[in-house]
Parts: structure tokens; C-alpha cells; sequence
């Protein structure tokens, strides 16, 4: 996996689902064309989050979509994901990617900085991501950011550029025009009563 595919929809899980109602969301997202899944999950126990991320991550190999796992280094090692998502307080990405090796996809939360981009595309991150740019359901308090940023990161940043908080199938063009490689979708899509058409509507922003 290298960074030039990194290019898409990129869905993470919402922590409101679990079992087979999640397994079933996944599925339909990857039918409607996201492009990289992150397994996010605050509240299972050790056991059950180890579990439903090896089913997760099952479905994900069937359909070739890397799978990355939140914040957790020992479990992407424990399942064998394609990688992590880290946020400015996790481990630290010099460290994950001794752990997880040169071909892991490790991306880094950098709010609305570029200098944390900067720094974390020089310790070896696949990706940045910048947000929010729009009212968010699952980080209400982000810090707002500005898409003039994503024109800024793609001039001085060779990685991928992700964009999250509040994306919407009606909100996303100005972002993938502002520089936005990967728009990151939770309620947009895991939210909706049709996840597969859900997941088609941001799709159709790609092609």
C-alpha cells in the first residue's frame, strides 16, 4: 500500500454501533466504495474490541480496503491491520512506526496546524489530517479549521491530505477542491438509513 492510493472515502466507525449491526455497516459502506477504514471504539472491553476489529478487518481483505485501527498500536499488531490513526496525545508516531514497520499506513491528527503536519510527515506519517472544518457530531469542541488550509498543505506536503468534522456529500466539494485528498466520514455515513448509498454519494465526488 502506498501513499498514492490513499485518495477516496475514508469511513470510521461510529462507537454507537457494535456486533453484527456493525459488521453489517462496514459492509455496506465497502459496497458503496470507502476507501480505507478506521476502526474507532472507546467503550468495549479489551476482548470484545480485539474480536469485532479481526471481523472488521476480515471484510475489509475480502474487498482490498486497508484497514486502520484508532489510537491502538498494540491491537493493529495483535490482528494484523494495515496501520493506525494516532491523535496528537497516542503513541508516538516515531514510535509506531518502529513497531509497526515501513509499510504500515500510520496517519496523524494535526487539527489545523501545519506545523504538526510538517513534523509529521518528516517522523514518517502516511497521511495528515486536518479538521474540523464543520460542526461535529463526535468532536463538537475540535478546533475549527479553515479549507484554505488544504491548499496550503498540499503546497508544502508530499503525504496524502485528509479532511474531517462535519462532511457532508453537499460540503465536500470545497474541500476536495481546496486540496483534500481523503475526506474521514462517521455520521455521514454509519449515521444514515442507507449506509451503501451513503457511501455512493461521496463517492461520486472522486470520480
Amino acid at each position: 500500500m502506498t501513499n498514492t492510493h490513499l485518495k477516496g472515502l475514508y469511513v470510521i466507525t461510529d462507537d454507537a454501533l457494535s456486533g453484527a449491526s456493525l459488521l453489517e455497516h462496514v459492509q455496506q459502506a465497502l459496497d458503496g466504495g470507502a476507501r480505507l477504514v478506521q476502526y474507532r471504539n472507546k467503550d468495549d472491553n479489551p476482548a470484545v474490541h480485539e474480536h469485532t476489529a479481526r471481523a472488521v478487518l476480515e471484510l475489509c481483505r475480502e474487498q482490498r480496503v486497508p484497514l486502520l485501527v484508532n489510537d491502538d498500536v498494540e491491537l493493529a499488531l495483535q490482528i494484523g491491520a494495515d496501520g493506525v490513526h494516532l491523535g496528537q496525545s497516542d503513541t508516538a508516531l516515531v514510535e509506531a512506526r518502529q513497531r509497526l514497520g515501513n509499510g504500515a499506513i500510520i496517519g496523524v491528527t494535526c487539527h489545523a496546524s501545519i506545523g504538526l503536519a510538517i513534523q509529521a510527515q518528516e517522523n514518517g506519517a502516511s497521511y495528515v489530517a486536518f479538521g474540523r472544518f464543520f460542526p461535529s457530531r463526535t468532536k463538537p469542541e475540535a478546533p475549527p479549521a479553515d479549507p484554505a488550509l488544504l491548499g496550503e498543505a498540499q503546497q508544502q506536503l508530499t503525504v496524502p491530505v485528509c479532511a474531517i468534522g462535519g462532511i457532508t456529500p453537499e460540503n465536500a466539494d470545497q474541500l476536495l477542491e481546496a486540496g483534500a485528498d481523503l475526506v474521514a466520514v462517521i455520521h455521514g455515513v454509519f449515521g444514515q438509513p442507507d449506509v451503501q448509498n451513503a457511501a455512493k454519494r461521496y463517492k461520486k465526488l472522486f470520480v
